[in-house]
């Protein structure tokens, strides 16, 4: 996106600071990269932020400044609002990730142990002009919820975030800081994130430039092309990996041969065990351990961004013989799947998706071929 606005735009780009996800880096002429972690957010990432706030605050009535928002940003713009730390951020998002939180949920949270997002952005830029070119991962193309809306108005409230660890079961788990700012912001007593109407947001435009419905409408065309019947199911997928893909083996069993069963979304995993995986793994794997000889179904989930899960692979492709692949090397398909390790599981069956990074991050995709 960076190299992308320094090609249209020229050397009208006065200056420039981009934050990616660890080996995403890619060359640029005039604006800076860094690199941070994903998806728990580290001390470069809250450095970066920094950087971003001072830019944005230096900006002045005669500026445009040009947001580039991808899926992924939450983590990498972590600025903790004092007195909370990094660590009890890290801690937090943690917990919510393996106790199975939707991104909405997580960023409800997000925004409000910030300084950086839920409009925060747009606040420090004010009264610059400011345009967000954004690549949506979520579902819907939600602007508040994408990389937690740094310049879009947030219509949660510190209440909303203090019921998401109710609802997850996490709130006597929490530091107690974190707690501590909700719960004093729930009574009023810190500064709400800008709200829909705020004239902040009258010189900010958001535009949505690349969603799941892009990947999706590909992997349609694509199917087609190759004699396929090409059946888009749904691009606003979710829901627990392991029962989302029994659900579509079920659907490819009732298919007509011949055809290609095609979902974008974003399914989540509730982690209980110890072991190395993803959504897409996950799914992968629950839908290999489905599978039988007489179904001749082949399934694919994968990570658009080339990473699903804290690995290095995008997802996986599996069929009946993954098991047997699997298990060929003393592995356990369901012992695998109840350790939540679809990843070693995989990778002894040689069916893991390794594309490398991507550069984008347009949800996940998930297909079902019947032979």
């Amino acid at each position: 996106m960076a190299r992308a606005v320094e090609d249209i735009v020229g050397d009208r780009v006065r200056d420039g600071f981009v934050v990616v996800k660890d080996g995403y880096r890619a060359p640029t002429s005039r604006v800076t990269i860094a690199e941070a972690g994903h998806p728990v957010p580290d001390a470069r990432g809250q450095a970066a932020s920094t950087r971003l706030l001072e830019l944005a605050t230096g900006a002045g009535p005669r500026d445009l400044v040009m947001f580039l928002v991808s899926g992924g940003g939450s983590a990498l713009t972590a600025a903790p609002a004092p007195p909370i730390t990094l660590a009890e951020k890290q801690a937090t998002t943690r917990l919510l990730l393996e106790a199975g939180a939707t991104i909405n949920e997580l960023n409800a949270v997000r925004k409000h142990l910030s300084l950086f997002k839920g409009g925060q952005l747009a606040r420090a830029a004010a009264p610059a002009t400011v345009v967000a070119l954004i690549l949506s991962d979520v579902i819907g193309d939600p602007l508040d919820v994408i990389a937690s809306g740094p310049t879009a108005p947030d219509p949660t409230t510190f209440a909303d975030a203090l019921a998401v660890f109710a609802r997850r079961g996490v709130a006597d788990r929490v530091p107690k800081p974190v707690r501590a700012r909700l719960e004093a912001g729930a009574r009023g007593e810190i500064e709400e994130t800008p709200k829909p109407g705020d004239p902040i947001f009258a010189r900010v435009t958001n535009v949505v430039v690349g969603n799941n419905a892009l990947v999706v409408d590909a992997a349609a065309a694509e199917a087609t092309r190759l004699g396929y019947r090409a059946d888009v199911l749904t691009r606003a997928l979710e829901g627990e990996a392991r029962a989302v893909a029994r659900e579509l083996v079920g659907r490819g069993r009732t298919s007509a041969p011949g055809t290609c069963l095609i979902a974008g979304g974003e399914t989540t995993v509730t982690v209980r065990g110890t072991g190395r995986g993803g959504r897409c793994q996950e799914f992968a794997l629950a839908a290999a351990l489905a599978l039988s000889p007489a179904d001749r179904l082949t399934v694919l989930a994968a990570g658009t961004d080339g990473t699903d899960g804290p690995t290095n692979a995008a997802g996986g492709i599996t069929d009946f013989t993954t098991v047997a692949r699997g298990e060929a090397t003393d592995g356990d398909g369901r012992r695998a799947l109840e350790n939540n390790d679809a990843y070693s599981f995989l990778a002894a069956a040689g069916d893991l998706i390794m594309s490398g990074p991507t550069n984008t991050n347009l949800l996940d995709l998930y297909v079902v071929v019947r032979d």
